[in-house]
């Protein structure tokens, strides 16, 4: 519940419609609770005597009373629907940005798909809790000790019927209410997989092709499908035993009442007219435990999936800004000092005790075996994790005392995985910056060598991409990760292996962009191929997370072995890195 509570807060800014909407039902309830008590009169002062005046005045105000009931039933729906939708507008906003700002360890913890059903079915199922709370959890109890004190006080005769069934659709109504919460817990579980698999499947769908998976992959979502089913259908077996057993107890009531009606009609100490009033009432106590109990059920489901949003929004991002950030503008001077670090807490670090010093405008190139340690250490430099032990510097002040944001902006970050969105190109490149003018989107890709293919595009740069750009050639997307960074004209330029699928012809073009648009950016790029580093002014050798040598070319061709031999496996293979 306390999870619940946390999440009120979403509903404060639209208190006035949640309060108009159960007032506006409790009006509802009121005119359907005269309902029975003027059939009662109609039959007993009017049908009984002949008094057709009293009919057709008890008739309009019958009317009056439905109408006045259509109103408030209306009202309560519009201001429940607008309290109950914005409230998971609010929600999903908040959830999303949280989301966008975890670390890599929290989004491995909560899992992709369990991130997706947050995002969607959770908040939905809080969106149906909070209209079932204003809408039908005011009408059920307010309808239930209503009818309860009507008949108390006009059908005396009755209530010891109501003293029996009562208890018993109220035990019964509990019992199965606690049940479907834990076995609709489960099903939330098992909905978290699905999900995770059908993510799973469809960014892998071009590797399950190749490898002629498709079955085997079809019959893992076969299992995780018929898990959902099973546990759905108890779940709903078990609401569903609810409405006839809780039908077979009322029905016991009103024969109850009937033969106890007739009884006392005969000796003439009760009219018919209470009888059918009271059998009225008596469904109304029903439909009110029944409501109830939806809401019950509703809340049931609805619980857990408020914990699971509460968990997501209190975890703590691993990087955040200093409460008083340093304020100066980036100049590009980045410093290394003994940084360590590892992905998992307790395992072998990836980055291990790595020192270095990159002077504002130098271009550093970083080099060496797949898993040295190469794209870590420029993350390391947009902060997109924080050292296990060191300290990373950018004009010699500790990364950490700069607002996350402006150190970002400072930096144009093109990483190893060309990420695009499904966008325009022109929107994915201004992703880089949006204010950019055309000639500056023209510039950034004529920088990037995309200007080749985009022109041969029937709308050039707005070609919309499909999801992951597969409407794209990897070589193509890396150039359009390039332009984005590009665009940004930063201080500090890393290119991350991003001309892994683009030809040698291109990547001298775009070497020679680089000097002379970034002449004074400091550069870094990691690279497999020496021909891609080679004009470096600084050239890390990195091996099992180590910096194992140093120096320009010329220099590392006559100190390091190991560069050495990557430029002897290289040479006459095109410059590319064999492992």
């Amino acid at each position: 519940m306390q999870a619940v509570l946390k999440l009120t807060k979403y509903i404060r800014p639209y208190i006035v419609f949640a309060i108009i909407a159960p007032v506006m039902m409790l009006i509802e309830v009121g005119m359907d609770l005269l309902q029975p008590t003027i059939l009662q009169h109609i039959i007993d002062e009017g049908i009984s005597k002949g008094d057709t005046s009293y009919i057709l005045k008890m008739f309009g105000l019958m009317m009056g009373t439905s109408i006045i009931a259509l109103i408030g039933g209306i009202g309560c729906s519009v201001y429940a629907s607008k309290t109950a939708v914005n409230f998971a507008t609010d929600l999903r906003q908040d959830l999303y940005e949280t989301i966008t700002y975890l670390s890599n360890n929290s989004k491995d913890k909560f899992t992709l798909g369990k991130l997706i059903t947050n995002l969607t079915s959770d908040v939905e199922m809080l969106q149906r809790a909070v209209t079932m709370l204003l809408k039908i959890f005011v009408r059920g109890p307010m309808m239930f000790i209503g009818a309860v004190v009507i008949v108390f006080v006009t059908a005396r005769e009755f209530f010891p019927i109501l003293l029996v069934v009562v208890p018993i659709l109220a035990f019964a109504m509990y019992f199965f209410t606690s049940l479907s919460g834990k076995l609709f817990h489960k099903v939330q579980r098992v909905v978290d997989q699905v999900n995770m698999k059908v993510q799973e499947n469809l960014a892998g769908i071009r590797v399950i092709k190749a490898y002629n998976r498709k079955n085997h992959q079809i019959e893992q979502f076969t299992d995780v499908n018929t898990q959902l089913m099973k546990r759905s259908m108890t779940a709903d077996q078990i609401i569903g035993v609810l409405a006839p057993l809780t039908m077979f107890v009322v029905n016991l009531g009103i024969v109850a009442a009937l033969w106890l009606g007739a009884i006392q009609v005969e000796s003439e100490t009760i009219q018919v007219g209470v009888i059918l009033a009271f059998i009225n009432y008596l469904m109304m106590v029903m439909q009110g435990l029944m409501s109830s109990s939806m809401v019950l059920v509703q809340l049931a489901r609805a619980i857990p999936s408020a914990g699971r949003i509460v968990e997501v929004l209190d975890e703590k991002a691993d990087i955040q800004s200093p409460n008083q950030p340093v304020q100066k503008s980036v100049r590009g001077e980045v410093e290394f000092e003994q940084v360590s670090f590892s992905y998992i807490e307790g395992t072998e670090p990836v980055l291990k005790n790595v020192s270095f010093h990159a002077k504002a405008g130098e271009t550093i190139g970083i080099i060496g075996m797949t898993g040295s340690g190469k794209s870590t250490l420029v993350k390391m430099i947009s902060r997109l994790f924080d050292v296990d032990q060191g300290v990373v510097k950018i004009d010699g002040v500790p990364i950490q005392q700069y607002d996350v944001e402006q150190l970002r902006q400072s930096i144009g970050f093109a990483p190893q995985k060309a990420t695009l969105f499904s966008k325009t190109i022109a929107e994915n490149i201004r992703y880089g910056n949006e204010t950019a003018t055309d000639e500056q989107l023209e510039e950034a890709l004529v920088a990037a060598c995309a200007t080749e293919f985009i022109e041969k595009l029937p709308s050039r740069t707005a070609h919309l991409l499909t999801q992951g750009a597969t409407n794209l050639s990897g070589g193509q997307k890396q150039r359009l990760a390039m332009a984005r960074a590009f665009i940004r004209k930063p201080a500090i330029l890393v290119l991350d292996d991003v001309t892994s699928a683009v030809d040698s012809i291109s990547e001298k073009k775009i070497q020679q962009a680089i000097e002379q648009q970034f002449g004074q950016a400091t550069k870094f790029i990691v690279s497999a191929k020496i021909s891609s580093i080679r004009h470096a002014n600084q050239i890390l050798v990195m091996d099992d997370g180590h910096i194992v040598a140093r120096g320009s070319h010329e220099e590392l061709l006559k100190t390091s072995s190991m560069y050495q031999e990557i430029d002897k496996t290289q040479e006459g293979k095109g410059g590319t890195l064999h492992d």
